[in-house]
Formats: structure tokens, sequence, C-alpha cells
């Protein structure tokens, strides 16, 4: 399931976003209305975390704050505003402050790792494209994060556009794939481990030559570490271990891109 962001009235899902903070309202008696903008983007996220991005309606984000969805829409005009503001919100988790005292690479490296663990708190923001961007202050706070975290590297332009995309979805590939590892298991209804048990018994079947006709792939597989079902996992299966396979791959490949611009910046008469 893909995403698009700003689907919605610009003239209205831009203010929201770029508001300053929420006042209480004035000129009237009484307690302080109990909706805000701000408590139906909160309730938004928190449906999504709980049931995913399928789930999110107004609908369901009135009942969770126990109030109709007509109500919402004095606050939000509607759900592709709200998925924006969501959307934002999130990305305003991110940490702003790394040290730079370190070195442009270990700065990277932090904000990389905090942007993961990120999207694996929140990973229906993976399903949104980032083919249009939000452009909201958040979004557009955390590309200037990783600009200034990377400024110590002395990238040219066209070079640091590069780098910047390639570990923009560096990131976001790998945790998404973190992140369905997760629920796989819940959503087919079938363990990790019963699911490879069941297609490894076809490919020795069906190709007994397998090493022969893959043998490249053999050693790599061979060189790994066998999974421990049921180790350390939350069903009973090996979720937790493809999970932190996947974590060790991101960083293996966060490395590797490091290197790369590394190599890229001492490399004489660079273009």
């Amino acid at each position: 399931m893909t995403v698009f962001a700003g689907q919605g009235d610009a003239r209205r899902s831009m203010p929201l976003l770029w508001r300053g903070p929420e006042e209480p309202r004035t000129g009237r008696s009484g307690p302080k209305p109990a909706l805000s903008v701000d408590a139906i983007v909160a309730a938004g996220i928190a449906v999504a975390d709980a049931e995913g991005l399928a789930a999110l309606s107004m609908r369901a984000v009135g009942e969770r704050l126990g109030r109709t969805a007509m109500a919402l829409y004095t606050y939000v005009p509607g759900k592709a505003e709200l998925l924006d503001l969501m959307h934002d919100r999130v990305l305003a988790e991110l940490p702003t402050g790394h040290d730079p005292a370190d070195g442009w690479r270990a700065a990277t490296t932090a904000w990389a790792e905090d942007a993961f663990t990120c999207y694996l708190r929140h990973p229906w923001v993976l399903q949104i494209s980032q083919a249009r961007p939000v452009l909201g202050p958040a979004e557009l706070g955390a590309m200037e994060t990783v600009l200034r975290v990377l400024d110590g590297a002395g990238l040219e332009p066209r070079l640091l556009r590069g780098v910047v995309a390639a570990l923009w979805q560096l990131v976001r590939g790998m945790a998404r794939t973190a992140a369905e590892a997760r629920v796989a298991a819940a959503d087919t209804g079938v363990a990790d481990a019963e699911w490879w048990h069941a297609r490894s018994a076809q490919l020795a079947e069906l190709a007994p030559d397998f090493a022969e006709r893959f043998p490249l792939l053999t050693a790599l597989e061979s060189s790994a570490a066998a999974p421990t079902p049921g180790a350390g996992d939350r069903d009973g299966d090996d979720a937790g271990y493809l999970e932190d396979q996947t974590r060790e791959a991101f960083r293996t490949g966060l490395a590797v891109l490091l290197d790369g611009v590394e190599t890229a910046v001492a490399r004489p008469g660079r273009s």
C-alpha cells in the first residue's frame, strides 16, 4: 500500500503544517475545548501505530477522542490534510542536535540510527511516498539536519544530492523490511520458520543441484549463522532474528556507503 502525501487543499493544509503553537481560545467562559489540532494529530498517529494506515479514518480518530468525525472537521479539513500533519509530527521526533565534534561520519551514523528507530516506531510512515514531499517544517528540518551532519565531508552539490538520496533510501528501505518482519507471521497466519521450512523442502526436491547452480548464493548463506526459531522473539518464530539480521545489514550497508563518501572526498580531481 502506497499513499501519496499532499493530496489535500494546499491553501488549508500548508497553514496547518506551518502554524505556531496552539493557544487557548479566548472570549468564551467555561472549560478549555477538549479538541485541538495537536490532539487530533496525536490520536491519528495512535490509530496508525496500533492498527496500520489502512485503519486511519476521521471516524476512527474521532472515536479514539470520544467525539464524532464531524467534530474534527472544525480543526482539520479531512483525512488527506490529517495525514500530512501526522507525517510531519513523526519526523519532528528525529533529534537535530547531533554533535559534529567527532566528525561528519559519526554524526551521520547517529542520525541514520535515530531515523531507523523512528521509522520502526511508526512503520506506517514508510507507506507514504517520497515522490511528493509534505513540505512541513519537521520534514524540511530533517533534511536540513542530514545536510548539516554531512557538511563536514565537503561534498560538492552533485555528490551531496546523491549521497543524501542514497542515505535516506537505505534507512527507509531497511526499516521497512524490519517492520514487515515483525508482522509477517501475524498478517499471513504462517510463522516464519514454517514458511521457510516448507519452501526449503520444496527447493531440495525440485532443485537437487541447487548448490551447483547457485554456488555464490550457497556460499553466502552457508557463512551466516542459522536462525534459532523461538529464541527471544515475540511470536514463537524467528521474526526477532530476521529483524536483527535486517538491522545488521542496514548498519553494514551504511558503513559501506560512508566508506564510499570518504573515497569520493579523497579522490583527486573529483567532479
